[in-house]
């Protein structure tokens, strides 16, 4: 009888420590989604393909080209991106164009007015 009780007494503890453990895993993904994207600019001109939109973006230095995962946008909106993986003399076969320099970025997202 002791030891169903002690094993009884173990996976009530069990259970519950996996009840209080949840929440903090989903801790790091919630701070993630908090952080602020690093740039930002207006939207110069918007190239889309069927996987890609590519985004030429004002700088303070001058315009660059990203591309990122589809995302509709247009002329004239401000964005927030991620800092990305930079290519240089980048040829993008579906568009059939070479950019100079473009930045592969995981996020973009419009800035609200």
């Amino acid at each position: 009888m002791k030891t169903i009780l002690a094993l009884l007494a173990l996976a009530l503890s069990t259970v519950a420590g996996i009840a209080v453990a949840a929440p903090q895993q989903n801790a790091p993904a919630a701070q993630a989604a908090a952080i602020p994207l690093p740039n930002k600019g207006k939207v110069l001109e918007v190239i889309d393909t069927s996987m890609y939109t590519y985004l030429q973006v004002s700088t303070d230095k001058s315009p660059v080209w990203i591309a990122a995962s589809k995302i509709k946008l247009a002329k004239g909106d401000t964005v927030s991106y991620s800092n990305g993986a930079v290519m240089s003399n980048f040829h993008s076969k579906s568009l059939n164009r070479t950019f100079e320099s473009i930045i592969f970025v995981d996020k973009v997202v419009p800035v609200k007015k």
